[in-house]
């Protein structure tokens, strides 16, 4: 089995991009994927367990029940590549169902080392699997692994969770159509995507007893301080989460509770915060039936299959694209 991995720009994007969400004229914002660091990853995998985070567990029975379903309406000759793989522990039930068929490469794409360090440490094992990791963001990883394919070879796109919720909906449907532009017809995507339930449900997902939800989102704060040389109290700061029935979206923001000055050193700019003031850090967007649909026709894909899990209302799609 070969395993390679490619490392990561510089984190200077990371310093801009704090700038811009924190200085951003109106609601204060930073994009989610900057929750996913070494620490945020570790505290992602204990959510996946908690009893009131039942995402994650929905997502892992329907893989581990129809990942022979899926693998069967896929063409011969396959690379997979997944976008934002975690620990690739859910994935293994795909790669299982294709490695009986044929040898495959894997490639997982992640922005953090740790994360593609645990894939690889995961799913290792697999016979007739080889890893090739990307440490880079979701559209040039994907670049990266269309540009190496062989003549013939089909991509099959695992975006799996519930990433793609992470988007509002016309954001959603603009990031699948720079993922279908670098795909060719035949390809396929496997989504998943969390649907509507009710609300109280989603508040105990989303701001657990424990609080691991709530070390999560401050975790980011703390990365900040870490990475970029500020000065953020974190006893200052409180995780909220809320429905907005508007866009049908679980929001997370992190609360400042008094008024307050914050500097980035390493991104060379201050901020400051009025009581009550958010910075709002990542949104989770529940779809409709048909939704889906709407979103695979488009952004250049129709959905060819779908299964659904019960326990916790949750869809596997399979899209290819036309």
């Amino acid at each position: 089995m070969r395993t390679e991995a490619l490392t990561a720009e510089p984190v200077s994007e990371f310093a801009a991009e704090v700038r811009a969400g924190l200085l951003h004229a109106g609601q204060k914002e930073l994009p989610s994927k900057y929750l996913y660091d070494d620490v945020g990853s570790a505290l992602f995998e204990v959510i996946s367990v908690l009893p009131e985070y039942g995402l994650t567990r929905a997502d892992e029975r329907l893989l581990r029940r129809h990942a022979k379903d899926v693998v069967s309406q896929l063409p011969p000759s396959l690379v997979v590549a997944e976008l934002g793989s975690g620990s690739g522990k859910k994935t293994r039930w795909i790669l299982e169902a294709l490695a009986r068929q044929q040898r495959t490469y894997y490639c997982p794409i992640e922005i953090s080392a740790k994360a593609l360090a645990m894939c690889h440490r995961e799913l290792g094992d697999l016979e007739r699997i080889s890893i090739v990791g990307f440490e880079r963001q979701y559209l040039d990883g994907l670049l990266e692994v269309a540009a190496r394919r062989e003549p013939g070879e089909h991509l099959l796109v695992l975006f799996l969770g519930s990433t793609i919720g992470n988007f509002d909906h016309p954001a959603g449907i603009e990031f699948l159509k720079q993922v279908r532009g670098i795909l060719v017809p035949h390809d396929a995507l496997l989504l998943g995507t969390d649907l509507e339930k009710p609300i109280p449900q989603l508040a105990s997902a989303y701001d657990d007893p424990l609080g691991v939800t709530a070390a999560f989102n401050l975790n980011l704060l703390a990365r900040i301080n870490r990475e970029l040389d500020a000065d953020f109290d974190l006893g200052q700061f409180e995780h909220v989460a809320r429905f907005n029935p508007h866009t049908s979206s679980m929001e997370m923001h992190l609360r400042s509770k008094r008024a307050q000055i914050v500097s980035v050193v390493g991104a060379g700019f201050s901020v400051r915060f009025h009581p009550g003031e958010t910075i709002w850090t990542e949104t989770s967007h529940k779809y409709s039936h048909p939704e889906i649909l709407q979103l695979a026709m488009a952004s250049g894909f129709r959905c060819q299959a779908q299964w659904v899990d019960e326990d916790w209302p949750f869809a596997e799609n399979l899209f290819v694209a036309v």
